[in-house]
């Protein structure tokens, strides 16, 4: 199996099972080993008394992205620690798309920042998230021959 089929597969079966991201409206738009792509929709229902976007949303749009680039080699990882600054806000009906990237990856640490976007590119957050692998795959891979 390629990285980059591992990295499909992970999602695949990650997202089948992430009730809170598919409930928000997320979607996957790409998945690489160490990277994720994820966007949603700022629905009426997840706006604050100011009229924007939560931020609890965008931290939640964020994170899912980190999950899925850090579970992309299937092996069971979760967070450690995660921080999240808030530049812009998510305006209503906005599409968010946040980009999760590997900064480093070593024994069972890595390190991921993602980048949450605005429909006009605008940079609305930096997350950036510490995983921490423990033990379990999210599918079994078949030894090869």
């Amino acid at each position: 199996m390629t990285p980059e089929a591992r990295a499909r597969k992970c999602a695949e079966v990650m997202f089948a099972q992430d009730s809170a991201s598919a409930g928000l409206g997320m979607t996957i738009d790409d998945v690489t080993p160490g990277g994720a792509v994820l966007s949603m929709s700022v629905r009426p229902d997840m706006l604050n008394g100011h009229g924007i976007c939560h931020g609890g949303f965008i931290f939640t749009l964020a994170d899912s992205a980190f999950a899925f680039a850090c579970n992309s080699y299937n092996q069971t990882t979760v967070a450690q620690q995660n921080q999240i600054t808030y530049l812009s806000p998510g305006q209503p009906e906005e599409r968010l798309t946040a980009t999760a990237r590997e900064v480093s990856r070593s024994g069972r640490s890595g390190i991921y920042d993602v980048t949450v976007t605005g429909e006009d590119d605008r940079v609305v957050a930096l997350f950036r998230g510490l995983s921490r692998s423990i033990k379990g795959q999210l599918f079994t891979e078949e030894e090869p021959t």
